[in-house]
């Protein structure tokens, strides 16, 4: 994904790109239905299916920007004939604002008895934010 953080006064201020890495931590009680004693509280396949169509499809070779400053929608023809998948957010999309806007997009939509721990983003392979919930 790529980004640009237009209040920052430094590099990040321009369009740039990350290979970003996600982790996501649940927690809760053991699941029955995965079988009595396994110990598991969700079938790591269905937390990433989760993950897969909420954060990873919608950002995946995506440019994220935030909305001009008043505005609730994007602006009409903002890069010209330019085809791209752009992401308007209404927050500057730093680390530690996705991680907050991903947690919004996984709120509810996890299975009874499990809940969000925690959620870490890595920009690059020494660099990460995360949210403990």
């Amino acid at each position: 994904m790529a980004h640009a953080l237009p209040l920052y006064p430094g590099k990040c201020h321009n369009i740039h790109g990350h290979s970003y890495k996600l982790q996501v931590t649940i927690e809760g009680t053991e699941e029955p239905s995965l079988g009595a004693g396994s110990g598991m509280v969700m079938d790591f396949s269905a937390l990433k299916k989760l993950v897969e169509e909420h954060i990873i499809t919608p950002f995946d070779h995506a440019l994220a920007l935030p909305l001009p400053e008043g505005n609730t929608a994007p602006p009409a023809d903002s890069l010209g004939n330019f085809s791209a998948k752009i992401i308007w957010l209404p927050f500057q999309p730093t680390s530690e604002n996705l991680l907050l806007h991903f947690a919004q997009q996984l709120s509810g939509k996890l299975p009874a008895g499990t809940r969000l721990h925690s959620i870490k983003l890595y920009e690059t392979e020494n660099s990460c934010a995360e949210l403990i919930l």
